[in-house]
């Protein structure tokens, strides 16, 4: 097997200044617990995973770590919009639906990730590749 069970081919890795506090983020909006932590010799979390619905999303901890982006959709985006924040997000983009099918908004939680949640809406406002 190529792969642990249970994770996709692909996952998003955050490099984040906090672990702790991206864990607690996590668990606070999304309703996550950590399914796999390391530690440093020093205590440090130097990875850890969680998942949110079907995905694992990894993260290490890195003094010097730039923000990311990561997109995820949610069944309803308002009440999770309303939990990002309350959990000291901050709002980079307000929740809009953007005629794609999506309703979508952006928020920066406290290590620096900005989590684009979003709700899909509406099939007719999504076309395949290479059709039309």
């Amino acid at each position: 097997m190529h792969k642990p069970p249970n994770h996709n081919a692909v996952s998003p890795y955050l490099l984040v200044t906090d672990a702790e506090a991206a864990l607690a983020f996590a668990r606070t909006v999304f309703g996550s617990e950590p399914s796999f932590i390391h530690r440093r010799d020093d205590g440090v979390i130097g990875h850890a995973e969680f998942v949110i619905e079907d995905s694992v999303v990894m993260l290490g901890q890195m003094p010097d770590a730039t923000g990311c982006h990561v997109h995820v959709y949610v069944p309803d985006v308002d009440q999770v919009f309303a939990r990002a924040k309350a959990e000291g997000g901050s709002v980079v983009q307000e929740l809009s639906e953007k005629g794609d099918g999506d309703r979508r908004g952006g928020i920066k939680d406290p290590t620096g990730t900005t989590w684009w949640l979003s709700q899909y809406l509406d099939p007719a406002g999504r076309e395949s590749a290479g059709e039309g």
